[in-house]
């Protein structure tokens, strides 16, 4: 769910489904293991080139830096950047 006055960069991915590597040599397929939502809370943005991984919700005025991997919830009025993102400063 993507709520109001967000902002979304270009080539943002948001990936609703993931498997672990070793699902694919162990099967010699591709199984889904982790699924679930994202959220995207009201004026939060999120930079070119980011991801988004299942699970995920990126709060209320929260900025992700472009290129990040986000791999867990992103704090209100906090920024994260990085792979994997982590907390780099607060929105003031």
């Amino acid at each position: 769910m993507i709520e109001d006055d967000v902002v979304i960069g270009p080539n943002v991915t948001l990936i609703g489904a993931s498997h672990k590597k070793e699902d694919i040599a162990k099967y010699g397929k591709v199984v889904t293991t982790t699924k679930g939502k994202i959220t995207v809370k009201k004026g939060s943005w999120i930079g070119a080139g980011s991801i988004i991984l299942p699970n995920v919700t990126i709060h209320e005025g929260a900025v992700v830096g472009a290129g990040a991997v986000v791999t867990k919830d992103v704090e209100p009025y906090t920024i994260v950047a990085g792979v994997p993102a982590r907390k780099i400063g607060v929105v003031k």
